[in-house]
């Protein structure tokens, strides 16, 4: 058994917009059987339009990724009026950016909204895949290049535990970007992991219990993306389904109006679709629907109450440090206002052995 954590990092290259791209394979292919050693491996993409489902997530769900991934894809169709997307509103990028920039707003709303990570730790298990799911794999005909890091280890010390908190908006919809240096939160998240000596672990950051209405996610904070699109997604999930929406739009004689706006006739075709895939009875689809239709967009769209962060040595200075992609941030969406405007985190970094 491997007695040091071992960090590898691999470039991917999709083959269409959409892939499943088994990162176990690619390891295998790398660096051979160097990581069945490692009772653990933790794993960390790079990219806000590409990562990773957590294990017990990706285990129930097996051969049914596909249609899972598809529901959300449904929901953020490509090229619906997404205000990301709007380039000449894009005042952060020079006109030789805009010129190259691709149009993936529906991209960063699957990954957010299905509930996708930056960093997943995975019981290590060379025979089995592990999915690195690009959404945004191409730009033109053109296939991007993708990091991921992957870190095997054997054993974890946890070696501080914290209680922080943040302030919010009074907004009741609202985007925080957690490593502004106004908040000062990442300035403490980096001066613990100097202080605790770590080469390689993790950061943990979840929720507090009682903090409802919120939840985490690692993705761009653009301004566009999070202001306006995020947030129109919170109060309406079906607005941008509503604008590209074929079912209805190649039918309308047959959507009753009474019971159904186009919205909501076209998500009956998308449940539809996924539960025959699923083989689950009609009778559990109409309950289904009409349980979701009365509830608002926080309580379907899936994210988490918890994100990761890897700790990683910096080559330069020898210190570990928390690694991010170029256009990462940690962000905490709310859709109701927070008590007292104060959301409160239990924060955990564990040293890997």
């Amino acid at each position: 058994m491997q007695t040091s954590p071992t960090e590898i990092s691999l470039e991917l290259k999709p083959r269409a917009r959409y892939d499943l791209i088994d990162v176990t394979q690619h390891i295998s292919e790398r660096v051979g059987d160097l990581f069945k050693g490692y009772r653990k491996a933790l794993y960390c993409s790079f990219h806000t339009t590409a990562g990773y489902l957590e294990e017990s997530q990706s285990a129930q769900l097996s051969q049914r990724m596909e249609p899972f991934i598809g529901a959300f894809q449904q929901l953020f169709p490509p090229e619906a009026d997404y205000r990301h997307d709007q380039l000449q509103f894009r005042n952060e990028l020079t006109e030789a950016q805009k010129r190259v920039e691709p149009r993936n707003a529906d991209s960063h709303l699957v990954f957010i909204s299905s509930g996708m990570k930056n960093c997943v730790t995975y019981e290590n298990r060379p025979d089995r895949p592990v999915y690195f799911i690009d959404l945004d794999g191409l730009n033109g005909e053109k296939s991007r290049c993708r990091k991921t890091t992957i870190l095997g280890y054997n054993e974890e010390q946890v070696v501080h535990k914290s209680r922080m908190s943040i302030p919010v908006s009074k907004h009741p919809i609202d985007s925080i970007k957690l490593s502004d240096s106004r908040h000062g939160f990442f300035d403490q998240l980096n001066q613990i992991v100097r202080d605790t000596d770590i080469e390689h672990g993790r950061v943990d950051i979840d929720l507090e219990a009682d903090e409802q209405n919120v939840g985490l996610t690692v993705n761009e904070y653009e301004t566009l993306l999070m202001k306006h699109d995020l947030a129109e997604v919170l109060h309406n999930p079906l607005k941008f389904m509503a604008q590209k929406g074929k079912h209805a739009l190649a039918a309308p004689q047959l959507i009753p109006g009474k019971t159904l706006n186009y919205a909501k006739y076209d998500l009956v075709h998308v449940f539809n679709e996924l539960m025959d895939k699923f083989g689950v009875s009609e009778t559990v689809i109409e309950k289904f629907l009409s349980i979701f239709l009365r509830l608002p967009a926080s309580r379907f769209l899936s994210m988490k109450r918890h994100i990761s962060l890897l700790v990683s040595q910096n080559s330069e200075t020898g210190y570990g440090e928390i690694v991010f992609g170029k256009y990462q941030s940690p962000i905490l969406v709310q859709w109701q206002r927070a008590p007292k405007e104060t959301r409160y985190f239990d924060v955990k970094v564990s040293k890997f052995n």
